[in-house]
């Protein structure tokens, strides 16, 4: 399968990475979550090239994560801002921050601290079960297909009839 056709599979982490899952975007999507907004700061806090931001830029307004919005009335200066679709990627960014300060810090600590704004502490993200509260690691979850998702999957259809 190319990489183009990647979000057509029935899969959510396919799906997600059809649209965020290369080094740059991430990158992008961490700017924007520090207040990073127009073209010319993204670029020169990146060092991507302007081709390769505009393109990634696009995709992200195209899919609804960040709007583009004028910033300058004389010119066609815009502002890249999180939509609430963008907003709701802060947890994948966190736990990835969170792995990478666990396993590729050097022995130096993580380079950013993360603080809640409510209780003032400094935290690192923990992924909790909706139902019960508790903490969740891999070993502790069963994936299952959802019958209702492959029922209406077209190859479904053709082997009921």
């Amino acid at each position: 399968m190319k990489w183009d056709n990647i979000g057509e599979q029935p899969c959510s982490i396919a799906r997600t990475s059809s649209i965020i899952g290369d080094r740059w975007t991430m990158l992008i999507l961490r700017n924007s979550f520090m207040g990073i907004r127009r073209f010319d700061d993204f670029q020169a806090n990146l060092g991507v090239t302007r081709h390769v931001l505009s393109e990634r830029l696009k995709r992200l307004v195209d899919h609804g994560i960040l709007v583009k919005t004028p910033y300058v009335d004389r010119q066609e200066r815009f502002e890249y801002r999180l939509t609430e679709k963008g907003l709701e990627l802060y947890p994948v960014l966190l736990s990835m921050a969170n792995w990478a300060d666990k396993w590729m810090d050097q022995g130096i600590g993580a380079p950013m601290l993360y603080q809640h704004k409510s209780c003032g502490k400094v935290f690192k993200p923990v992924l909790i079960c909706s139902e019960c509260g508790e903490p969740i690691s891999a070993k502790q979850v069963m994936v299952q297909p959802n019958p209702r998702y492959f029922d209406a999957m077209p190859y479904a259809q053709d082997k009921k009839a």
